[in-house]
């Protein structure tokens, strides 16, 4: 009786045309004045339509659009996904003189930038959408998404889901603006959005640092916020220079000091979540690309926050690759990817940051504590059963157009290829199952260990460069009242003579080359010392 009704639901619609075709869940339309191809690059314009009449209803493509009917700028997106036959897009939604419009989509809130995810290479439709579901739950952003169907150019496209693009905004990465005028004290320090990605040599800078666990390799960090075109020459050198000390007190002997060690630049917190997302899901991209650092203000914070997530298309299965991905047992390690010779290459903080045994003490407490609310089987089996049941009408649309269960297509999977969307979901559960059970096998740390929590931990301050020869930024999470430099004897050489706030510079081109003492008292009273190497 099934096989006569999806027999049915074929010829109808041959002889109907996706047109006529009543769509339980939302449609995007998009029109070509022409009828042209959606190019690689760059955008073009193209009309849209977003229709969606709400949960039980139906859409129809002659439908006007009831969320969005308008214009939009729109090409491929992608890199290796741009190969495959279900296109990815890019668009903006713009208004009629061609500039970019915020509107909200699909209860998503208001922009212009705006991402169609095609799910040629995952036919459960929802790792992606996992993976920021899980993100949000742990308390940070993550690119919220709706699943949908498209049509471009009176062709059907099948399943997409409409995504958020990672971008500096008060509803995504919500961090300071910073323009082109912004080159000094607190402005600018932040805000900053950074990744490992491919990269060209005029879009990143070179780490002075190669990875712990693969010393001949060189890291590229590539510009995302500012726009690797607008960001100023003091922007970049600001920015190169915080993650240059960054990475030198992470190398460094006394890396684990809660003050003057790794935690005084990074929010320890979102590196642990973004860690158990990225081995939950045992994530082949979660380190070398498509891999999310942003930075605020120093008055506003200040460190390096590890995230958003993206790209996890390859992740939540086994595929040939890295060793530890074929692996059909739940084992492995994402963050060793390093032992394969991948590119990009990723600086991978965990080798480093997991030899401190408070950091993985409080990386077991973490993953433990998840284990039982949203990372328990039972919630994350649950989303999964929802989707599969909200796409039940609308996978057989897709899988009719992409004719492709039971077929070994884009990342290349190991294990048998489910010949069913049914048995897909099963496969992806099982999956999950038997990778959760591994991790709370071999997760590091203590959970009842010390965690090297104390007070001294509530003070972050940082200095850099050091070395240093023109200026260096001193920067706490507490107000500075008062800077000095001394020479190892004790004899003042310079003095700020205004309180410092969060952030200060000091021009240092004026002294002779040597080893100095900085000395900062902060308004709460502490009064801290550090030592300053100037070339």
């Amino acid at each position: 009786m099934r096989t006569c009704i999806f027999i049915l639901l074929i010829l109808s619609l041959f002889l109907t045309g996706y047109s006529q075709v009543s769509y339980d869940i939302p449609i995007v339309v998009v029109d070509v004045n022409g009828g042209f191809p959606i190019p690689d690059e760059p955008k073009i314009v193209a009309h849209m339509k977003v229709i969606d009449h709400g949960p039980g209803a139906f859409n129809l493509v002659s439908d006007s659009g009831n969320i969005y009917d308008g214009n939009v700028g729109i090409e491929v997106r992608g890199r290796y996904s741009a190969m495959l036959p279900q296109k990815s897009f890019g668009f903006e939604t713009r208004n009629a003189a061609g500039e970019n419009l915020n509107v909200s989509l699909l209860g998503l809130p208001e922009e212009n930038d705006w991402i169609l995810l095609a799910n040629y290479n995952d036919k459960s439709f929802l790792r992606n959408s996992l993976a920021g579901e899980i993100f949000r739950k742990m308390g940070h952003y993550a690119p919220r998404t709706r699943h949908c169907e498209v049509i471009v150019n009176n062709g059907y496209e099948g399943i997409y889901v409409l995504t958020e693009k990672i971008k500096r905004d008060k509803n995504r990465v919500d961090i300071a603006t910073l323009d082109v005028t912004e080159n000094s004290g607190d402005d600018l320090t932040g805000g900053y959005i950074f990744k490992t990605d491919y990269y060209d040599s005029g879009d990143s800078w070179i780490s002075n640092y190669p990875p712990f666990d693969r010393p001949d390799g060189t890291v590229y960090f590539v510009y995302s916020y500012p726009d690797p075109v607008v960001i100023t020459e003091n922007q970049k050198q600001y920015l190169q220079d915080y993650v240059d000390t960054f990475e030198e007190v992470l190398h460094g002997s006394h890396f684990k000091n809660p003050v003057s060690g790794y935690a005084a630049y990074i929010d320890v917190n979102s590196f642990l979540d973004y860690f158990i997302l990225s081995e939950v899901s045992r994530n082949v991209d979660a380190y070398k690309k498509s891999r999310f650092f942003f930075k605020d203000k120093e008055s506003k914070g200040g460190k390096i926050q590890s995230g958003p997530p993206w790209d996890y298309d390859w992740a939540w299965k086994d595929i040939w690759d890295c060793y530890m991905f074929t692996n059909t047992d739940g084992s492995g390690w994402a963050y060793q990817v390093n032992d394969c010779d991948v590119w990009p290459t990723p600086p991978v903080y965990m080798t480093r940051l997991l030899q401190d045994e408070h950091f993985a003490n409080r990386l077991k407490l973490r993953y433990e504590t998840l284990r039982r609310s949203f990372l328990s089987t039972d919630y994350l089996f649950s989303y999964i059963d929802s989707v599969t049941t909200y796409l039940n009408e609308a996978q057989k649309r897709h899988y009719t157009r992409w004719d492709i269960l039971g077929e070994n297509v884009g990342a290349p999977e190991v294990g048998y290829i489910p010949t069913t969307f049914n048995s897909e979901m099963g496969k992806f559960k099982d999956w999950i199952e038997t990778r959760l059970n591994w991790l709370d096998a071999h997760m590091p740390g203590d959970a009842n260990g010390p965690m090297g929590i104390s007070r001294d931990e509530e003070i972050s301050l940082r200095l850099f460069p050091n070395p240093a020869s023109d200026l260096v930024y001193i920067e706490s999470n507490i107000s500075i009242s008062r800077i000095e430099i001394l020479q190892v004897s004790g004899i003042r050489v310079l003095q700020s003579v205004q309180p410092a706030g969060f952030s200060s510079s000091i021009n240092i081109s004026s002294l002779t080359p040597g080893l100095y003492i900085v000395h900062i008292v902060l308004e709460n009273g502490e009064q801290i010392s550090r030592k300053l190497m100037i070339n």
